[in-house]
């Protein structure tokens, strides 16, 4: 299949995906997220990968999601398009998935690196959630995914504040599993998913469904509030104001309305 905003290739065993969107820091837009989704999928049933990396650049992994695409967007527009739900699908992929972070790494783009198995990070890697600066908040999971990662202060802390961390701090927080030189991130990424795609398959896939329940247990609910919640403020004038200040380059000015 050809792809307008991602690259695909394999590595022995291992499928690779990489955000191509850079001079836009790879923000995720909906185009994005469906070839991403659909090429993880396609991967997921190739026999011949055991497991995935998904990874951007230098400069960025992902820098959040397009905020153009949804600045003036309505509440029942939001939940019309329910663009979220595209996320579901990497979630019913059954093999393991490993991110490649280098750079930014916030809002969207820390979602879904969150929403990955395994994160390897450059040691320039910078963590964050700063939808609270556009008068909204995470709608991906990142409520849910990383307070479950970082614990319920250092998360309070990001979402609320808009703190972002480092992938040193990231890797004490647990949030990463390692923090490599630049140079060496996307190879120690791929390297790490080529041990686990050397592994028995079957083995492989039932232990990170087993994983996965253990600490995704409650998520849906949670997630589902947090969707819900987020569409919600599309309702508001702060959010309005919040991303058009965002594209226009300036301090926005809340209303609380």
């Amino acid at each position: 299949m050809t792809y307008q905003f991602i690259l695909t290739e394999t590595r022995e065993r291992v499928g690779l995906v990489r955000l191509n969107r850079p001079k836009e820091l790879n923000a995720l837009n909906s185009m994005v997220m469906e070839e991403l989704a659909v090429a993880l999928e396609e991967f997921d049933r190739d026999p011949g990968i055991g497991c995935m990396v998904v990874t951007g650049d230098e400069r960025a992994f992902a820098a959040g999601a397009d905020i153009k695409e949804m600045a003036g967007a309505t509440t029942v527009e939001m939940v019309q398009r329910d663009a979220i739900a595209r996320w579901d699908r990497l979630k019913r992929i059954k093999k393991p998935i490993v991110a490649a972070v280098s750079g930014f790494c916030l809002g969207g783009g820390n979602e879904l690196a969150t929403a990955c198995d395994l994160i390897v990070a450059s040691e320039t890697a910078r963590f964050g959630q700063p939808e609270i600066n556009l008068g909204v908040m995470p709608g991906a999971g990142g409520t849910q995914r990383l307070t479950r990662a970082v614990g319920k202060a250092l998360a309070m802390e990001m979402v609320l504040n808009g703190r972002f961390i480092t992938a040193d701090e990231a890797l004490r927080a647990g949030l990463v599993n390692r923090v490599v030189p630049v140079e060496v991130y996307l190879d120690e990424a791929v390297k790490l998913a080529g041990e686990i795609a050397a592994r028995a398959p079957l083995a492989v896939r039932f232990a990170k469904e087993a994983v996965n329940n253990a600490f995704e247990s409650f998520l849906a609910d949670g997630v589902a509030d947090e969707r819900r919640a987020f569409y919600m403020l599309f309702s508001t004038e702060d959010q309005k104001e919040g991303m058009q200040a965002f594209i226009e380059k300036r301090k926005p000015e809340w209303k609380g309305k």
